[in-house]
């Protein structure tokens, strides 16, 4: 039997509001205020233990070693730890921002996967995310690789694809698996085609993803073709701010959440979807009558979590956001009331997540496993109530209260950043998996 199985991504101790992400809107408006780690993190146990009451299997991602000194000395920093952090806050304040983010707890992006029921030598497959589009999350596959390495060690581990845009990936935040008892379909949205000078095209922003990685994934993850579907993401959104496919969409099993907009074109893929999958597929169209498109991503409606339950029903759970806005809130309320898959919408508290630009499907890798792949998951990554109390206790040990952008330069924040991963390496028996650990 096949089951989601949810790693979510641990907030670090140096989360703080930098303002790094271009095209994410929540992002760079937050810029230059103060962060709250300590809340931050506990925000996301919470969601992790809503999640494992609903009796879905929940582990973590722990996160990277930051600041990441390593990569300020690849730029020419020297000295010991404390002298580079100290010429990085002087010499290139923007670098040390870059260093120091925590962006790895959003786990949507660590990677795709694809289950060993789908793939041609039955096998997991794994592809981190090069994230080549915004520098400071360029700094994450190695480690990420490593921890996946670490939490997967029975996959197919392929490295990370070309750091060149013309392979840009940002991992499952842009790949869907739908299923039903007629078909399968992973779904690849994608942003740009590099190998057509005439596809549309955003003008103010990125396109972070690529037609030429999404189809190479596919390729190297041994999915037969007829179960592969790319679409591109219409390039208006990616303008207005929908950076990824699952800011304004998001799917699992037969059901799929999606804006009217979602798609360049959007009635196509939904024909394409529908004859593979057969008449149990339901897709739940959002209008711009019944919503915005700002408003789903003032409110990342569509970033909610969709979970299956084991009665065969769908739980969504959303950010507060949506509970607090009255068009989005009057759309789960329909989802609810009308005949649909979904039998619960819950809310939760993620604001220091969403302040920074991401909601709770970012922080969510969703990895499909059968059982016998389930109990080979790296133990101390799995997620128990008792662990889960373990790790809150360590939160509150080690963990700063805020964070300001002048904070970054005090050298202490890598010392006290490195005991609280030294503590968490311990707690979760993970032996010496960071770089720092590794060099003593």
């Amino acid at each position: 039997m096949l089951r989601d199985v949810l790693f979510d991504g641990l907030v670090g101790p140096t989360h703080n509001y930098a303002g790094l992400s271009s095209g994410n809107v929540a992002s760079t408006s937050h810029g230059g205020q103060t962060s709250h780690p300590k809340k931050a993190a506990l925000q996301g146990l919470a969601k992790m233990r809503f999640v494992l009451d609903l009796g879905i299997d929940q582990a973590l991602l722990p996160p990277l070693e930051r600041p990441d000194v390593d990569a300020l000395r690849s730029l020419g920093f020297t000295g010991d730890d404390d002298t580079v952090i100290t010429r990085a806050a002087r010499e290139a304040p923007d670098l040390l921002a870059r260093v120091t983010s925590a962006s790895s707890m959003w786990t949507a992006n660590a990677a795709t996967i694809t289950p060993s029921c789908d793939t041609v030598d039955q096998t997991v497959h794994v592809t981190p995310a090069n994230l080549i589009a915004k520098k400071h999350r360029a700094l994450e596959p190695p480690q990420t690789a490593s921890m996946l390495r670490l939490a997967l060690p029975f996959a197919t581990h392929h490295p990370p694809l070309p750091a060149d845009m013309r392979f840009g990936d940002e991992g499952a935040a842009n790949h869907t698996r739908l299923h039903t008892p007629e078909g399968t379909v992973h779904l690849f949205v994608y942003g740009t085609d590099p190998d057509d000078p005439a596809a549309p095209k955003p003008t103010l922003f990125q396109a972070r993803q690529s037609r030429t990685a999404s189809a190479t994934i596919a390729g190297n993850h041994q999915l037969p073709l007829d179960m592969v579907l790319l679409a591109q993401q219409h390039p208006s959104l990616i303008d207005a701010g929908v950076f990824h496919n699952d800011v304004i969409s998001v799917g699992g099993g037969n059901l799929l959440l999606l804006h009217e907009a979602a798609w360049v074109d959007t009635p196509d893929v939904l024909s394409k979807l529908t004859s593979t999958l057969g008449p149990l597929f339901t897709p739940l169209l959002v209008t711009h009558d019944m919503l915005s498109v700002q408003d789903a991503i003032d409110t990342y409606l569509f970033n909610s979590q969709l979970l299956h339950l084991h009665d065969g029903t769908f739980a969504l759970l959303c950010p507060t956001e949506v509970q607090h806005h009255a068009a989005a809130a009057a759309v789960t309320e329909a989802w609810l009331t009308d005949d649909t898959p979904i039998s619960q919408v819950h809310f939760m508290n993620l604001r220091e997540s969403m302040h920074n630009g991401g909601g709770p499907a970012c922080l969510r890798l969703r990895v499909p496993l059968n059982d016998a792949e389930l109990n080979q998951v790296h133990p101390g990554l799995r997620l128990s109530h008792t662990r889960l109390d373990d790790l809150e206790q360590w939160v509150q040990r080690t963990y700063p209260e805020s964070l300001t952008p002048d904070d970054l330069a005090d050298p202490a924040l890598l010392s006290t950043s490195r005991d609280a991963l030294d503590q968490l390496t311990d707690l979760l028996g993970l032996g010496n998996c960071y770089p720092f650990q590794q060099e003593r």
